[in-house]
């Protein structure tokens, strides 16, 4: 049995702010008693009697009050959200659902549309709730091939998208919060889409992934950002804590070569990893075993060096 608690006392503290008392009325509650009677010229014309009790929804329900209520408006928003996402089929579980969009491409126009992408172990949807339409869909074994792709957004950023290709031949570029959890999602439910190019002779087995240090460009001056990078087939990706999205994203096709340089670290042992790309320039990272990621990365781009990562040149146009 649930101990009564103690009664509220008044307070003439000049100190109380406004969140103290938010506070008070979602943890401990309120009751206001109040009789009003409003008069005009000694003559009493409108009366007021209110009794209420203003609480947060967990303290009501701690006392039992506002439990029909509760109940009724969970009921209708697990109604409503089940009709604003994607309808299971029979048999079907749901693996991940996370926001993302769909680039729709017809003749000139292009432009991204937002949706949900809901990956089930049969089907992959990108879904709009409002208005209800299915931007796109395919059978999870119908996907032929799944690349993550990296684009310069028009404010400079990069973001990694999926290009998706099926046997029938379709093709799309999708986005999603998570595109690496995606992939992975996908290539455990497909192990068909697991083909992807040889990593080059000297790369580490297996994913390297760790602590990183990035030095990040800033216009007031480079800022060391402490985060998580990872090293795969697919490239380096690298996220703080704090941000949203990886805040740097380099494809094999981009890496010119990676050295261990001297400098000050924010580890304090004096060594630096400076990666050579062909679209960011040079890339300043840190870490524990900076030899070990120098050497990962320069085996990465290995055949970039060779020449694969630079096209022929076009021939002029005739006179």
């Amino acid at each position: 049995m649930t101990q009564p608690r103690p009664p509220m006392k008044p307070t003439r503290d000049p100190r109380v702010t406004l969140d103290d008392l938010v506070e008070v009325l979602l943890n401990k509650g309120a009751v206001l008693h109040l009789d009003l009677i409003v008069a005009v010229a000694d003559i009493p014309l409108i009366g007021v009697s209110l009794r209420a009790a203003i609480a947060g929804m967990e303290t009501m329900l701690e006392y039992g009050m506002l439990n029909q209520w509760d109940e009724s408006t969970r009921a209708w928003a697990a109604r409503s959200a089940g009709r604003r996402d994607l309808e299971l089929r029979a048999g079907e579980a749901l693996v991940t659902r996370m926001p993302g969009g769909h680039l729709l491409e017809e003749g000139v126009y292009t432009g991204w549309r937002p949706g949900g992408v809901h990956l089930t172990d049969q089907r992959l949807v990108v879904l709009r709730r409002d208005p209800r339409e299915v931007l796109f869909e395919a059978g999870v074994r119908d996907l032929r091939t799944v690349q993550l792709e990296t684009e310069t957004t028009v404010g400079g950023e990069q973001r990694t998208r999926l290009r998706v290709a099926t046997l029938d031949g379709r093709t799309a570029l999708l986005s999603a919060a998570d595109p690496h959890g995606l992939h992975e999602a996908l290539s455990s439910l497909n192990p068909a889409l697991t083909a992807l190019p040889p990593a080059p002779e000297g790369t580490p087995s297996g994913a390297l992934e760790g602590h990183l240090w990035y030095q990040e460009p800033r216009r007031s001056g480079p800022l060391w950002r402490g985060g998580k990078g990872r090293l795969e087939p697919t490239g380096l990706v690298w996220k703080s804590p704090l941000d949203a999205r990886p805040g740097l994203l380099v494809v094999p096709d981009d890496i010119l070569g990676a050295r261990v340089e001297p400098g000050r670290s924010p580890g304090g042992d004096g060594r630096l990893v400076v990666l050579e790309t062909a679209s960011h320039g040079p890339v300043t990272l840190a870490a524990e075993e900076p030899e070990r990621w120098a050497a990962a990365l320069e085996a990465m781009g290995a055949p970039n060096r060779a020449g694969t990562a630079h096209p022929p040149t076009a021939p002029s146009p005739p006179a």
